[in-house]
């Protein structure tokens, strides 16, 4: 009997163990970390563009595929008017309205990803790049229908049309 009480407060302490309790992380639910890296395409400007070069291209280019600039976030401009130092850091947003309805329509947690944000920004050495989420992530959702997801998948090839002609200058 003293050997089947032993087991069974042993098998409830190492439940316990696992189990832990709402505050606390489990060890069992602990998650991969995650490299953010995979999560965005990054596209560097040419060595003879410009990051005003590559906002025009990348404008132009916006129009000719009727993807509508709907915001810029002039982050760098803001920093410094806080007094503080930076590289030049923008964020354009793009939209195609109809496919953005279509796709909250589908899920409203697609509305966490609108409008489309390609950032140009300027690291450490001043070198000029374009990043922007890898829409390929969202494209995997299995539930999305066929013509959902041909939308869904000519938006993010627009998008990179519009990152390599900013990057190229390509106007």
């Amino acid at each position: 009997m003293k050997t089947f009480l032993m087991s069974l407060i042993s098998a409830a302490l190492l439940l316990t163990a696992f189990a832990g309790n709402a505050t606390e992380p489990s060890i069992a639910k602990v998650q991969p970390a995650m490299d953010i890296a995979q999560t965005v395409i990054k596209i560097p400007l040419a060595k003879d563009i410009s990051p005003d070069d590559a906002v025009e291209a990348m404008k132009l280019r916006a129009n000719l595929l009727n993807i509508k600039l709907v915001a810029e976030l002039q982050l760098s401009k803001q920093l410094a008017a806080m007094g503080e130092k930076s590289g030049r850091i923008e964020i354009y947003q793009f939209c195609n309205p109809l496919t953005a309805k279509k796709m909250v329509d589908y899920d409203i947690n697609f509305a966490a990803y609108l409008p489309c944000r390609i950032t140009l920004i300027e690291d450490r050495n001043g070198k000029g790049w374009l990043v922007m989420m890898n829409l390929d992530i969202l494209l995997q959702d299995p539930k999305l229908t066929g013509s959902l997801r041909a939308e869904a998948t000519h938006i993010r090839d627009a998008l990179m049309e519009i990152m390599q002609a900013g990057a190229s200058g390509a106007l």
